[in-house]
């Protein structure tokens, strides 16, 4: 029996600000357990990208924030042993502004902290850092 192909799965994050700096999530599931990354997750039927995105912040790390717009885009493709794709996100990455609530951990946030956008940390999801800085461009500017 052949499996299914795999295909791409739409999923949102978010660049919140506070102070002039920025929300990050180490991740405590997979996949990227243990890098830091914005708090984000699938696209849920019927929701636009900016409701995904909000929603997917407060119930990842408790935080209520208003979404100024699109940062931009990644794929993040996991391969296999056999160098088969075995996974593939496509994730809509938003700017937004704190509105309400302290970070707290949970099952997908193993920690949380605010960093300066221009100082992240070493052990972070690839292409964080200019998905921050442009989010961190929107922020300003609005």
């Amino acid at each position: 029996m052949s499996q299914s192909p795999i295909r791409p799965v739409l999923a949102v994050s978010t660049a919140v600000f506070r102070n002039g700096q920025v929300l990050l999530a180490r991740r405590g599931a997979a996949p990227l357990r243990g890098l830091w990354s914005l708090p984000g997750g699938r696209l849920e039927p019927g929701e636009t990208l900016a409701e995904g995105a909000a929603r997917e912040v407060m119930e990842e790390v408790g935080v209520a924030c208003r979404v100024l717009g699109v940062a931009g885009a990644l794929d993040i493709i996991r391969r296999d042993g056999a160098g088969e794709v075995s996974t593939h996100f496509v994730v809509i990455s938003h700017a937004g502004l704190w509105l309400d609530g302290e970070p707290s951990t949970g099952p997908e946030a193993a920690e949380v902290g605010w960093f300066d956008p221009r100082q992240l940390p070493a052990d972070a999801t690839d292409g964080l850092a200019g998905i921050v800085m442009a989010a961190h461009a929107l922020v300003a500017g609005s």
